[in-house]
């Protein structure tokens, strides 16, 4: 463990500081958005076009990287993030910003693919489990520190934006200098929608919904708690706690469902991830202490679904089908992110800033009738793969390298005669 730990230690110093970076930026463009008197539609497309480069990121980063390397494609990736953080703060208008979350997306994408695959290619097969779950500490910790450094400087000057900036940039020179050999690029991912949906309509139903749900809360939660009155550091506090509470459970969640079933499951967190939006929609208004609870109950349920949905896929899956499957998931979750942080603002404004939270439950309610139809309709598969935890997804490499059964298969593979 400790050897393994030595020659990814550098990358995951690199991918601690891009995260908080990264976390940091994901709100502050909210709450900036919320500052500058953007209209709430406004903002949503602009949490949107994010997504919207996240998947351009997925799909073309692998080219890229077969094309000049990983270590140059992090530092060219890295530099035009730097740029267009910096540039939100020189052209402060809704197309730009625009046009900026669209390439910062694309960036990130890249950025995730490329420290995550890095990270498994010098991870022993029987080690995985637990690197990676260190990987999701730095993760964790990384993610909340961003939440509460919205809190060093006033959001309306230049100098959070500068932090970013600055997160990013140092990002590259432990990655640069590390002495691990690059990895293998993912680069032959062939989609077949059609077949994804044949093989589990309920997986992909479950990932649009995490897409429409979750990518409403990221790109819009920081002005929810803004219009509520709350202060700069409860925005801080509400977003860390619910991706505190999401993380925090995913291995009981994996081991439920392993024992009892991805779908039971499923139906049991989207339940609760009903009562969780229906509780911030008519309480989170009345006090900071009922917003806390309804965040908490809502990361606990709703963050689990993405895991869930995936886990049931690659049941129904053969193994030549992983990396069609893994890829479609994510292209669905990346539709759905697209596409709620458009509804969710003109929900907000027709009506409150809490009725989010009562369009999120509304998907999780739909999402719910629609698992347990499929539970009547069709059976359970005789055997599960092994949950893997994903708290939100972020690359398809981290999907394809993890899932039990592909490293089964590349066991086999290597321990085959050759031909």
């Amino acid at each position: 463990m400790r050897a393994v730990l030595s020659s990814v230690g550098t990358l995951l110093i690199s991918a601690a500081v891009l995260l908080a970076g990264g976390g940091l930026l994901s709100t502050l463009i909210a709450v900036r958005a919320e500052i500058e008197g953007f209209p709430l539609i406004a903002t949503g497309l602009i949490a949107s076009f994010y997504f919207a480069g996240f998947i351009f990121g997925c799909l073309l980063t692998p080219v890229l990287v077969k094309r000049v390397g990983h270590v140059r494609v992090f530092a060219a990736l890295s530099s035009l993030i730097g740029a267009c953080v910096l540039a939100h703060v020189l052209f402060i208008n809704v197309p730009v910003w625009i046009i900026l979350r669209f390439a910062t997306g694309f960036g990130f994408a890249g950025l995730y693919i490329l420290i995550e695959s890095w990270i498994n290619e010098k991870t022993p097969n029987e080690q995985r489990g637990q690197i990676l779950s260190i990987y999701r500490m730095v993760d964790l910790f990384a993610i909340t520190t961003g939440q509460f450094m919205l809190t060093l400087y006033d959001p309306g000057s230049f100098a959070l934006f500068s932090v970013v900036a600055m997160c990013v940039c140092l990002a590259i020179f432990p990655i640069s200098l590390s002495t691990s050999q690059a990895p293998v690029a993912v680069t032959n991912t062939s989609l077949n929608i059609r077949k994804l949906i044949r093989t589990s309509p309920l997986a992909v139903a479950g990932c649009l919904a995490v897409g429409l749900t979750n990518g409403s809360f990221w790109g819009m939660a920081p002005v929810f708690v803004q219009l509520l009155g709350h202060p700069i550091i409860m925005v801080s506090v509400f977003m860390s706690v619910v991706i505190f509470c999401g993380a925090v459970l995913q291995w009981p969640v994996g081991y439920l469902s392993d024992k009892f079933g991805r779908r039971e499951i499923l139906i049991l967190m989207s339940l609760g991830a009903i009562g969780g939006g229906l509780f911030l929609y008519l309480m989170a208004p009345k006090s900071a202490t009922l917003l806390i609870i309804g965040g908490i109950i809502y990361g606990a349920f709703g963050m689990q679904i993405y895991g869930l949905s995936a886990a049931h896929a690659n049941d129904r899956a053969e193994p030549d089908e992983f990396v069609a499957i893994s890829g479609g998931l994510m292209l669905i979750y990346g539709i759905g992110s697209v596409i709620g942080p458009v509804i969710s603002p003109i929900i907000m404004s027709v009506f409150e800033p809490s009725a989010m939270f009562a369009f999120t439950a509304s998907v999780h309610a739909v999402l719910m009738l629609y698992a347990i139809f499929r539970v009547v309709k069709r059976a359970a598969p005789d055997e599960s793969a092994d949950y893997v935890t994903m708290p939100r997804p972020r690359s398809m490499a981290l999907i394809l390298r993890t899932d039990p059964r592909n490293i089964i298969k590349r066991k086999r593979k290597r321990n085959s005669p050759p031909v």
